[in-house]
């Protein structure tokens, strides 16, 4: 009886240290929202461009539409664009209907109409606007859409990132002061929002010009947001 009574003296002796530390107050937190946002400008461009053409058979409509595309991917290619930058994203062949005078009357094929359509990457924005008037000159007649994309969007977006840490620190550091307090270390990070650069669309009609297309690409914005939890030491 009695090795059992100093056995839970002992036990409670071990115990008490752990308890007492696991009573000791915590230290008081900060948590802070920090931005970064940086901007830069693309450099590359997607093209998306089509050949449309009608005929009274589907044969005509298609050997017309042959014969134009050909001419088009020939003025990307001669314009230096590699065979990994042209790719075709879209090809159909729909019969043209006349407009019926009444529900009851059967429809009827007046024609038919072939659309095939390219996607194109440029990496030398220089000579997008070139580009674009020989593929109107060789026989595109439709513009599905133009974006402009940065290639190293990811790297950018690190950098955001730093860039708004460095902010959320610069922030608790200076309400730290205020109250009299040291920054400690970080208890909870999370990132509560970014936004990549997105690609820039633009969609038009193609219009023959006599010089290159004026083309613009302007800068896209990288922001990212982020909520950080410090500590707080006397």
């Amino acid at each position: 009886m009695r090795l059992a009574a100093l056995s839970l003296i002992a036990f409670t002796a071990l115990a008490a240290p752990a308890l007492a530390q696991d009573a000791a107050p915590r230290r008081p937190t900060l948590t802070i929202n920090g931005e970064g946002t940086l901007t830069a400008a693309p450099d590359r461009a997607s093209i998306s461009s089509s050949v449309v053409t009608e005929g009274k058979t589907a044969r005509e409509a298609l050997d017309a539409n042959t014969a134009a595309m050909t001419q088009v991917m020939q003025s990307y290619k001669d314009a230096g664009l590699e065979d990994r930058d042209i790719a075709t994203s879209g090809f159909t062949i729909q019969p043209r209907y006349a407009d019926r005078k009444n529900n009851n009357e059967a429809p009827r094929i007046t024609g038919y109409e072939v659309r095939n359509s390219v996607t194109i990457r440029v990496r030398d924005l220089t000579r997008l606007g070139d580009i674009l008037d020989k593929a109107v000159t060789s026989g595109a007649n439709h513009f599905n859409g133009l974006s402009f994309e940065i290639s190293d969007a990811d790297r950018k977006l690190d950098d955001a990132r730093k860039a708004a840490f460095a902010d959320a620190k610069r922030k608790a550091e200076l309400y730290a002061a205020a109250a009299g307090a040291r920054l400690g270390r970080v208890v909870d990070m999370s990132e509560s929002g970014s936004n990549r650069p997105m690609p820039m669309m633009m969609r038009a009609e193609f219009a023959k010009a006599a010089a290159p297309v004026p083309i613009a690409p302007g800068e896209s914005e990288v922001q990212v947001n982020v909520n950080v939890t410090f500590e707080l030491e006397n």
